[in-house]
């Protein structure tokens, strides 16, 4: 079976099931509406373009599977996608689409799109949500479409940091020296005991997202400093924050896990995270582990899915580690009870990404001066657009994010790719080759 089959078959006992994938990206944007905010912690990307990630979808859909999207795919992207063999299913796109809204959202005002998705309904139908919020599980009850996943409650409570602390402390994992803070007066102590052990700190809300919600604090000033921002709050006001110390690192591992519906756990695979100011940017893989830190990955997988079972959850769950310059895996530093980037790229590591084959997956910004077709970038990649013939290349994996944002004062464009190449540093060559190639085309086709 591949990935998506075998999802099915955990999440609905049938690898035959149909999935209806609705990829409302930054779910944790719902989960923590009102949820206790650090100050300073940092501004997310343009809502216009995080939405417009959803197009990733396509690539997980087999046949017979749908997509749902806030607008059509590019003719010529969506051609280029399915001679690859990449996105099989079909997809069906909101007729009332709004820049600021989440694709649930905008399926939810769009009637059209609501009776096509009522017509699937046939009993082995289901949604199949990047997340489960409350808007999720909203449009489930109008289309008569079950959700493959749990309730949103529950994806809340287990994907936040403080439950993945509590976790760790629980089952006896490795954990980072640190500690919770649930009121915003025990955060004092907690900055003056990590910072004592030598070296900075970092606090982190419980639900932040994509390296956001988080401040890193390197000495006693730094701490003075937040402290005075957030006890203004009253030491009593709530605050769910984990303190724990800054360790320095050899690799940011992202690691995929399945839990059935059973309880069963699944181990998927790891990948080591590209980033930049701490802001996920992206994966490698494969990623080559000493025989000490794989098996302690993946009984770690084990715990943690066994775990989260008995919390009710069942999933996709993505789980951030760090493995230390002297080789030691802090295996959860957090939880992601949804899909996470790394999923969206299964079916391609599958198809393209055999022995002997690296790959980066990369996010390449740009500035444009005004929308581009896939053509034009096509164009401007020429021999560097990945073919599927096994040589080198870049695999455009999401175009709508290039021109979501066009019109705007500030106009910023991205463009989701995997770079594949024969070894890791030529994969990294193809990378840094396509944003040659890339900021060219901005730069000179006004």
């Amino acid at each position: 079976m591949n990935f998506v089959e075998r999802l099915k078959h955990d999440l609905t006992g049938d690898p035959a099931a149909r999935f209806v994938f609705v990829n409302n990206f930054e779910v944790e944007r719902s989960w923590a509406v009102g949820e206790p905010k650090l100050p300073g912690a940092g501004i997310s990307f343009a809502g216009t373009t995080v939405n417009r990630m959803e197009e990733m979808g396509v690539l997980l859909a087999d046949e017979g599977d749908v997509v749902v999207l806030k607008a059509a795919m590019d003719p010529d992207f969506a051609g280029y996608l399915g001679g690859l063999g990449v996105a099989a299913g079909r997809t069906l796109a909101a007729e009332n689409s709004d820049p600021q809204r989440t694709v649930t959202e905008d399926a939810l005002v769009s009637p059209l799109l609501l009776d096509a998705l009522r017509e699937l309904a046939d009993g082995r139908t289901y949604l199949m949500p990047l997340g489960v919020s409350a808007a999720e599980e909203e449009l489930s009850k109008a289309t008569g479409l079950p959700l493959a996943g749990p309730s949103a409650a529950t994806c809340k409570a287990v994907n936040g940091k403080v439950f993945s602390r509590l976790l760790v402390d629980r089952t006896g994992l490795r954990a980072v020296p640190g500690r919770i803070c649930r009121t915003v007066g025990e955060l004092r102590d907690a900055l003056t005991a990590q910072l004592a052990e030598g070296g900075r700190a970092v606090v982190k809300e419980s639900l932040g997202v994509s390296g956001r919600g988080m401040v890193r604090v390197e000495d006693e000033r730094g701490a003075g400093r937040l402290l005075r921002l957030i006890e203004r709050r009253g030491a009593d006001a709530p605050a769910n924050l984990v303190v724990e110390s800054w360790i320095e690192h050899a690799a940011d591992l992202n690691y995929q896990l399945v839990v059935s519906r059973g309880g069963g756990v699944r181990f998927e695979t790891v990948k080591a995270a590209v980033l930049r100011d701490g802001v996920h940017q992206g994966h490698r893989f494969p990623v080559e582990l000493s025989p000490t830190a794989d098996r302690e990955l993946r009984e770690a997988a084990d715990t943690i899915g066994r775990a989260l079972h008995d919390e009710g959850y069942f999933g996709m769950v993505g789980v951030d580690a760090m493995l230390g310059r002297d080789d030691t895996l802090y295996p959860c530093l957090e939880i992601n009870a949804r899909f996470n980037m790394s999923t969206y790229q299964s079916r391609i590591a599958e198809r393209f990404v055999p022995d002997g084959t690296h790959a980066i997956a990369a996010t390449i910004a740009l500035r444009p001066r005004r929308a581009h077709t896939f053509a034009e970038v096509a164009d401007a990649l020429g021999d560097l657009l990945f073919d599927g013939s096994g040589r080198p290349g870049v695999l455009v994996n999401n175009f709508a994010t290039l021109n979501a944002a066009a019109g705007g004062a500030d106009f910023h464009g991205r463009l989701y790719a995997v770079c594949l190449a024969g070894s890791a540093d030529a994969a990294r060559t193809v990378r840094d080759q396509a944003q040659e190639r890339l900021h060219r085309m901005v730069d000179t086709r006004s």
